[in-house]
């Protein structure tokens, strides 16, 4: 008597698994064998930034005078003509390189504060601002 086969109707899954521990001990093995890339992070600098220099601040005032503030020494000139003051300001810039802010006065003409910052900006300033007052 012959046995009639039954299909086997389940996957035999053993020969994946056997595949899959094979190449999970091939990885195993190899991973501690490459070097790994040496990465160069960058370091702390130990030099800090040093802290902004206070402005000079000048002043337009009513009458096209000019008046000029070091906030680094408290000295304070007056009635300064244009080149008076530009030359003051390159003079004060020589020693170290500081903004120049530029107040003008509520009735002082827009045009006398363009000439000063065209002035400023052909002699070599290269950081000029504005000073505005916000209204109270």
């Amino acid at each position: 008597m012959r046995r009639v086969r039954k299909p086997i109707n389940q996957i035999n899954v053993v020969p994946y698994i056997d595949v899959m521990l094979v190449l999970l001990v091939i990885f195993m093995v190899t991973a501690p064998l490459i070097t790994p890339g040496v990465i160069e992070l960058p370091t702390v600098g130990s030099k800090l930034t040093p802290p902004p220099s206070p402005p000079l601040k000048i002043t337009l005032n009513a009458d096209k005078t000019f008046s000029l503030e070091d906030q680094l020494t408290k000295a304070t000139q007056k009635r300064l003509s244009v080149n008076d003051a530009v030359a003051q300001i390159l003079e004060l810039q020589a020693k170290q390189e500081r903004p120049v802010v530029i107040e003008a006065a509520a009735n002082a003409r827009y045009e006398e504060v363009i000439k000063l910052i065209d002035l400023l900006q052909q002699k070599g300033v290269k950081k000029v601002g504005l000073l505005a007052r916000s209204p109270t």
